[in-house]
């Protein structure tokens, strides 16, 4: 199958369009991006991860960040009321939907230099603006139809940092390399096959929930927010094109914050290619499992919420052992 689509010195595929784009290798009305590599054989294969019947969720609370949500979102809220005269009762809920575990959406992020995002979409196209009509393309809801089903793997980082005796400081902008997460798969004994999920357990989460509200409230008021993530380069972009289907991780910004090019991921993953981001995933009761057994490999099952023309869902994910 990775013999299917371009290699990555062949992109940009749209010579009028940005760089490293993929535009119209699906079609030019295409909104499903790289999803499009998990083909049914893909799924199928997927399956025979299933050895236990072992689940574990991947969704952080929706209210995990209280009210300090970084980046300067909505919390979640929720109002639980009654309906009398029968003892019933039915809730609210409010949120912004990346101030928890996230896949972000092609309507996310655009390249900013040509305000252009997947497919050549722009932002008058979403929102309807300087006679454009207002529509869902590049809606979120387009992925709710097959979902985000495959073979997900865990490559545990912040695992193999302490092996290695490498400091991690998520609140700092730090690179993590493409050679860096090969490593983390072989010395796992995971093998990366095409049309793989990949999610990164940093050691975001870890970090995190070692801090009390004022560290907390000081690191959110830090302007930029700075965190640790995947590196800005070719030698990333290589491995995250020719081998995945969506990539996440348990950190707020997936790839080094701020960039340290005059582009960023999101651009390329989003804009250029349609390849969901995952943010925030709860990664630590599967690293635990994956620990415990040493397989870092399952079928992943997530159903992004059918929104349409949303920008980004909680991915409502499961990892079956």
């Amino acid at each position: 199958m990775a013999d299917s689509i371009p290699k990555f010195t062949d992109l940009p595929i749209d010579k009028n369009g940005p760089h490293h784009n993929a535009w119209g290798l699906y079609g030019k009305d295409d909104e499903l991006g790289t999803l499009n590599r998990l083909t049914d054989d893909i799924v199928k294969a997927a399956s025979s991860e299933i050895q236990t019947g072992v689940r574990i969720g991947l969704d952080w609370p929706l209210d995990a960040q209280k009210d300090l949500p970084f980046f300067g979102r909505q919390a979640f809220h929720k109002e639980v009321y009654q309906k009398p005269p029968r003892i019933v009762n039915d809730d609210r809920w409010s949120f912004n939907t990346q101030s928890s575990t996230q896949w972000d959406g092609l309507r996310h992020f655009a390249y900013q230099k040509e305000a252009l995002f997947y497919n050549g979409v722009t932002i008058d196209d979403i929102h309807g603006t300087n006679g454009k009509e207002k529509s869902n393309v590049n809606g979120i809801g387009a992925w709710t139809k097959q979902g985000i089903v495959g073979r997900g793997i865990l490559l545990d980082y912040h695992e193999w940092c302490i092996k290695q005796g490498r400091e991690h400081h998520a609140f700092e902008t730090g690179n993590i390399s493409a050679a860096d997460l090969k490593q983390v798969a072989k010395d796992q004994g995971t093998e990366i096959k095409f049309g793989d999920i990949m999610l990164i357990r940093s050691g975001y989460m870890v970090a995190y929930n070692k801090l009390s509200r004022s560290e907390i409230e000081t690191a959110r008021a830090k302007q930029p927010l700075t965190f640790t993530g995947l590196e800005q380069s070719d030698e990333t972009m290589e491995f995250l094109w020719s081998n995945f289907s969506a990539a996440g991780g348990d950190h707020p910004s997936f790839e080094a914050w701020p960039t340290q090019k005059d582009w960023s991921l999101h651009e390329v993953m989003l804009g250029g290619w349609g390849m969901p981001i995952g943010e925030l995933f709860d990664l630590e009761a599967v690293a635990a499992h994956c620990k415990k057994t040493a397989k870092y490999s399952f079928f992943l099952s997530s159903e992004p919420c059918n929104v349409p023309g949303g920008v980004a869902s909680p991915p409502n994910a499961l990892a079956i052992f």
